[in-house]
Formats: structure tokens, sequence, C-alpha cells
């Protein structure tokens, strides 16, 4: 009877998904807590261009580790309105990684938040797959501000990715062209306790949202429930 005991609870604990890293739900709740700030800045991302996104990806208080050109990196999280067609609620985050040489000449030595738009599908399907270098394999810009500001510059309609970022409480737009943007699958293990790719967590509903990451997603779906692109 003992020995059926001990292989049943070793079947359950073989059976329960790993806990999160304490790192990547501190990622996951660093970037709901820069996104919910940005949110409230009076002049900050222009309601239309948020309500035009397909996805959203926010990695906070990044610093710069080395001197010199390609020693900047950024960890953040990414999600996006579930669906092929990016039409549903917004997703779980999975895990991103920004870095590269134009990223770390942006920072100065400051810590840095960045808020980047997924604005077309064929932006949002190129950072969720692999590596997308800013302004090659994705044309980037500068994202215009101010919640009453015209986004129809000829920047926003073209570009399938804007940025802003936030230091010491100024908010700019920003292109970061040159950097690149990447799933950070290892991290994405960590956080759901099993290998999953970015893709399949947020257009595929392969896993359930974590704590942290439901809160990241209600906020989001509370500023912009509907997909408004054409």
């Amino acid at each position: 009877m003992r020995r059926i005991i001990l292989s049943f609870c070793c079947v359950v604990l073989l059976a329960a998904p790993a806990p999160a890293s304490d790192r990547e739900v501190g990622r996951v709740r660093a970037a709901t807590e820069v996104l919910e700030e940005t949110l409230n800045i009076p002049d900050a991302i222009p309601q239309d261009l948020l309500d035009k996104a397909e996805c959203v990806i926010v990695v906070p208080s990044t610093m710069k580790f080395a001197i010199g050109f390609g020693g900047s990196y950024g960890r953040g999280v990414i999600t996006c309105r579930s669906g092929p067609e990016f039409n549903g609620m917004w997703s779980p985050p999975a895990m991103m990684a920004v870095e590269g040489a134009s990223f770390g000449l942006q920072l100065g030595g400051q810590a840095t938040d960045y808020v980047f738009l997924v604005m077309n599908a064929r932006g949002a399907n190129a950072v969720l797959s692999s590596k997308t270098r800013l302004g090659v394999d994705a044309s980037v810009a500068a994202g215009p501000k101010g919640r009453n500001a015209t986004a129809n510059t000829d920047a926003s309609l073209r570009a399938e990715i804007l940025g802003y970022s936030r230091n010491r409480g100024l908010f700019a737009g920003i292109s970061l062209e040159g950097s690149t943007l990447r799933p950070d699958n290892s991290a994405t293990e960590k956080l759901y306790g099993r290998k999953v790719t970015a893709r399949g967590i947020v257009l595929e509903n392969a896993v359930g949202a974590t704590p942290e990451g439901l809160r990241l997603a209600n906020l989001l779906q509370n500023a912009s429930p509907k997909n408004l692109s054409s």
C-alpha cells in the first residue's frame, strides 16, 4: 500500500507544471506596471493607434551592460489580439528580447522603458516567428504621441512597428532602427513550465495565463477592447 501511495505521488509530481521562475514572473509584472503607467500619461500613445495595433511589446527598465556597439539588450513581453486574424481578446504574454547597436546607443547609460506597437499582421508574424531586424525585416518608426494627436502621418501609415521610450519621466517616440526583436524562448519555457512558442501562446491559445499575465491582458482589453484596423 505504501508503495502504491509513493508511486501515485511521483506521478502527480511529474504531471504538475513546473513553477514559474521568479525572474520571468517579475518581468511580466514590471511590464504590466510600465504599460499601466504609460497608458495613464496624458500626452502618450494616441488611442487610435492603440486601437489599430495587432500586438504590444513592453520592455521594462532596460540597462546598457557594456560600452560600445552591440553591448545592450532588453528583456520584455509581447501580447497580441488572439486568433489568426488578430481580432480576439488580448493574449497571455510570451517573452521577448530586444538587442543591437542602435538600441544601445539610445540608452545613454540610463534605465529606459520601451513600448512597441505592432501595426499589421506582417509585422506581427515576423516578430512572433524569429529574430526580426528593425528597419530590414520590418519597417519601424518613432511613434507619434498625444491622445488627440493625428496618427495619419506618413511614418505611422507605412511602419509595421512604432516605438516609444520613457526615461526619467520623459516620454517620446523612438525608432531603434538596426536593433532586433526576437522571441525569448528559454524565458517563455521557464514562465510556463514547458516548451511553447510565442506564436502558440498569443495566436493558438496554447497556454493559460498566469495571474500576472492575466493582469496584463486585462489591462489592454480594458484600454482597447476591439481591433479597429482596416
